[in-house]
């Protein structure tokens, strides 16, 4: 897989203006209490970069001048009580075999290597990927470096770096769709395990933990906290306790996800708990289905991504009203409040492209992956439903990832029934 690694530095570098050094880090897991740490989440512009999730790793890709390019990969050295208590720091020859970075050099050389940059080779600019959200977030080490540049380099520009990972991100290779379908095709396991296992009066949670041992089995993990609500909590869009017990005649939603090599699936399936659905739910079961079928035959390059939504909403507007819930378009949202899609990748919600400020005026593109996920909640009648797909936009419409996943309503009641 380094290929793919070495490529997205390759593409990186091209973007990078000449004179200029990037410096991107994989930060350390935060401190939970004590001696304990919470569990370390790679920082995912590094691993598209290296291909490597171990802590407290630090690349920079510099550019002088002429446009020659240097990559530098920094590891944390050798430490014996480290080693016997947490593990040995990663080895030179680990991280070039996952990288394909031969110049490697210690964490503790960085600052005289940039101070070297800056004063010989009259490097004048910085890249930080100072993506940050709110002012009370604690600073990522981009922002304390960025403020450390400040006060001891200030004439040298910072730049962010994010909105270019967006750039380079928001299109997959064939390398990077095969990882995410593998993702979703375990993803998969999960949604006919809860075919099989559902019935009334379980838990939430009983019916989650079939999940668990799915993600287990495989070696890998969730990419997002699963999301198992039955009856009207899963009007709740968020909904996280998965502690209630699930009712004869409940509707059931899962929004849950494996990922594969941090490359993430995203699956929502709604059925009912006891195998069949009641004649209003399957009523309303319907209009999301054909929502999600509408956005399906939408999805092709070309197509702005807002308007998937809007597609929806006239959908909803249209057979909403025929079934009496609504007059006007405006109350749509009383019973569908969030977007039909988002990107997917390395993370779930995954980055956007940079260089577009309102991501609803993206043009789609061939090799965006994303989800198609229309829904609908009735509170009044404890009846959530939302039917997520992932696809990548192929050259004149779109692959469904997930279309190995009954969704017909028809289709998981015989497949229940035969349980």
């Amino acid at each position: 897989m380094k290929e793919l690694f070495i490529q997205n530095r390759e593409n990186f570098g091209d973007m990078m203006d000449s004179g200029s050094v990037l410096v991107l880090y994989n930060g350390k897991p935060p401190v939970m209490r004590g001696n304990r740490y919470y569990d370390f989440s790679t920082q995912r512009n590094f691993y598209y970069m290296t291909g490597i999730d171990v802590p407290n790793l630090i690349l920079t890709i510099k550019k002088d001048h002429a446009g020659v390019v240097e990559q530098t990969l920094y590891l944390e050295r050798y430490d014996e009580f480290t080693a016997k208590w947490d593990g040995a720091a990663m080895t030179k020859e680990k991280a070039v075999e996952l990288s394909g970075i031969t110049n490697l050099a210690y964490i503790d050389e960085l600052e005289a290597h940039l101070q070297r940059a800056f004063m010989r080779e009259r490097i004048s600019k910085m890249y930080l990927d100072m993506e940050h959200k709110s002012f009370s977030d604690a600073n990522s080490p981009e922002l304390d470096m960025a403020v450390r540049m400040r006060e001891k380099f200030p004439p040298i520009a910072l730049t962010d770096a994010y909105p270019l990972f967006g750039d380079l991100r928001v299109v997959k290779s064939d390398a990077e769709v095969a990882l995410i379908q593998k993702a979703v095709d375990i993803t998969g396991e999960g949604v006919y395990a809860f075919f099989d296992n559902v019935k009334p009066n379980m838990m939430e949670y009983e019916l989650e933990a079939h999940w668990e041992y799915i993600v287990k089995k495989n070696g890998t993990s969730k990419s997002f906290s699963t999301i198992m609500a039955a009856g009207a909590n899963a009007t709740v869009l968020h909904y996280h306790n998965n502690d209630s017990r699930i009712k004869d005649g409940d509707l059931v939603l899962v929004d849950f996800g494996a990922q594969w090599s941090w490359y993430c699936g995203d699956i929502s399936r709604t059925f009912p708990a006891n195998g069949r659905f009641s004649p209003r739910q399957r009523e309303l079961y319907n209009i999301v289905l054909e929502a999600n079928k509408k956005i399906l035959d939408m999805i092709k390059p070309g197509v702005r991504f807002g308007d998937l939504n809007e597609a929806v909403i006239d959908h909803y507007f249209q057979e909403l009203g025929k079934i009496g819930l609504l007059t006007s378009r405006d109350e749509v949202y009383k019973y569908y409040y969030h977007g039909v899609s988002h990107m997917l990748g390395l993370e779930v919600h995954d980055i956007n492209k940079g260089s577009v400020l309102n991501r609803n005026d993206v043009i789609l593109e061939a090799g965006m992956v994303l989800t198609v996920e229309p829904g609908l909640y009735i509170s009044d009648e404890a009846i959530g439903i939302r039917i997520e797909d992932n696809v990548v936009v192929t050259k004149d419409g779109c692959d469904v990832l997930s279309k190995g996943i009954i969704k017909e309503a028809d289709d998981i009641e015989k497949y229940m029934a035969g349980r």
